[in-house]
């Protein structure tokens, strides 16, 4: 597949989880204290995601 999320952890030890797309990661989360909190954000992504509107 040529696009995934990955959860990483940041400089500061922050959870991060990033939308990569053929090893280019396109966008990524604020840092969460918790793996879980990162896993949420990419739960709330998919969930609410394909409903937003584009502005621009």
């Amino acid at each position: 597949m040529a696009h995934k999320f990955v959860i990483e952890q940041n400089k500061a030890g922050e959870y991060v989880a990033k939308f990569k797309y053929n090893s280019e990661t396109i966008f990524w989360t604020e840092g969460y204290a918790s793996k879980a909190g990162a896993q949420n954000a990419i739960e709330s992504i998919l969930k609410n995601g394909p409903g937003a509107a584009v502005e621009g």
